[in-house]
């Protein structure tokens, strides 16, 4: 009687307890039982097992796509890590670059400062330029203010306009007050042309050496250095060097004779060691970008001392961030220090100005004996598609590579007006594809360049 109470209390179907009548009949309980409930359910195993062999087939399927992709993955990885390797280049882009809006803060706090300079600037020289420089900035001033209540001005524009006045006023800063010392063909205009090259020589260090600068003394009142020549060629890994060679005359740097070798630093990793294929001799110092930062070096060649200064700008590219290139890119060629008649250079690029170049105006203080950053222009030139620059009577001129044997100028930016000409096509030619270095020498109107360790020479035309 228990086994069949047990029995009444489970449902097959749906595993639940079931609830019977039953007669009392001489002291027992008398319940009717169906069978049928107790009867094996042949239908629903047979679903339940095509259930069963279909999830087989699919767990199969799953493992062989699992397997796959198991064999897949490293491939894709390594398509992942080198779309990364080949795009960190252009982070900046993403960061604080091109495609980056500039928030409205920074904007107003970049007009302001442009605001107080304008003022400065108009308060002392009073004229017509500087007065209509006011009025502009005072336009942009309302349209900056209609920004914050309303999203009608297109940002870049604006920021556009921003570089634009900022370049003004800087020309505006920069108009001597004595034009005496300058050259009277500066007033000329931008190069007519630049002549074959008048000078071909192999560097005295040796063609291995396809990196580093080289020219004349380029201070014009310069005493015991007038005349000299010199050669400062990348010893390390063609990226670094720390060293100088002086020659007194142009007929010992001819032959290779009678030259002074200035050691600048004890090592090629000290702070103060030469980084990248640009410097400049001027007056009794040697001017060139200081290892690992967004500094420029001045070491003197009479009491060895070296000072420095820090190039303005958000995001200063040093260490290969932003060189010089062609179809390949010259290794660290960040930071280019120049000179012409208007004194000394730094073209370099920025992440604020998107890695376009940027035009600073450096000054050596003998009595302070501080090296400082009088100027700044920004350009819309993207630095790394140009192949070199230099200067010439305030005016930068970019090259591009051609073929192996040719570079052409095609671009200037003139300080004194704020304009750019991308219709120039000056041809300069070479002996070797690579062009480490070209600058410009005031004294004598000759630009140099180091070519793969030869040292070139050409006579600027106005």
């Amino acid at each position: 009687m228990l086994l069949l109470l047990l029995l009444l209390m489970l449902s097959p179907g749906d595993g639940q307890a079931q609830r019977v009548s039953g007669q009392k009949r001489d002291d027992s309980c008398v319940c009717p039982v169906d069978a049928n409930l107790w009867s094996f359910p042949a239908v629903k195993y047979e679903t339940v097992l095509q259930q069963v062999e279909s999830c087989g087939g699919s767990l199969k399927t799953l493992q062989e796509q699992v397997k796959l992709a198991s064999q897949r993955l490293p491939g894709l990885q390594a398509v992942v890590e080198n779309i990364t390797a080949r795009l960190e280049p252009h982070q900046y882009l993403h960061n604080q670059g091109l495609y980056t809006a500039l928030s409205l803060r920074v904007l107003g706090e970049e007009l302001s400062q442009l605001e107080t300079d304008v003022g400065a600037i108009h308060s002392q020289l009073n004229n017509a330029q500087t007065q209509k420089l006011s009025k502009e900035v005072d336009k942009l001033r309302t349209d900056v203010d209609k920004m914050q209540v309303s999203d009608i001005i297109n940002i870049k524009s604006v920021k556009e306009r921003l570089r634009y006045l900022k370049n003004t006023a800087e020309s505006c800063k920069s108009i001597p007050k004595d034009f005496r010392g300058i050259g009277r063909y500066c007033f000329k205009g931008l190069m007519a042309n630049i002549s074959d090259p008048v000078m071909t020589k192999v560097s005295p260090y040796g063609k291995s050496y396809i990196s580093g600068s080289w020219g004349k003394q380029a201070k014009m009142d310069s005493e015991g250095q007038k005349n000299s020549y010199w050669v400062q060629p990348m010893l390390s890994s063609n990226i670094y060097s720390n060293s100088l060679r002086v020659y007194q005359t142009y007929e010992d740097f001819m032959a290779s004779v009678n030259h002074r070798d200035f050691t600048i630093t004890s090592s090629f990793s000290d702070t103060n060691t030469i980084e990248g294929p640009s410097a400049v001799l001027y007056g009794e110092a040697l001017y060139y970008h200081c290892y690992r930062s967004a500094d420029i070096c001045r070491f003197d060649l009479k009491s060895n001392t070296i000072k420095r200064v820090t190039l303005p700008g958000i995001g200063v590219g040093f260490n290969n961030k932003f060189p010089y290139c062609y179809y390949d890119c010259r290794a660290n060629s960040d930071v280019d220090v120049e000179v012409d008649e208007m004194g000394l250079w730094a073209l370099y690029a920025t992440v604020g100005n998107h890695g376009n170049l940027v035009v600073s105006q450096l000054v050596w203080d003998s009595e302070a004996e501080t090296l400082n950053v009088t100027q700044t222009w920004e350009t819309r030139l993207f630095k790394k598609a140009v192949s070199n620059a230099f200067m010439v009577c305030g005016v930068m001129y970019a090259t591009r590579y051609v073929d192996e044997y040719r570079e052409e100028v095609f671009y200037a930016f003139n300080t004194a007006t704020g304009r750019e000409d991308n219709s120039l096509a000056l041809p300069l030619e070479k002996v070797s594809k690579g062009v480490a270095s070209l600058s410009y020498n005031p004294t004598n109107k000759h630009i140099y360049m180091y070519n793969d360790g030869y040292l070139l020479a050409y006579q600027a035309h106005f």
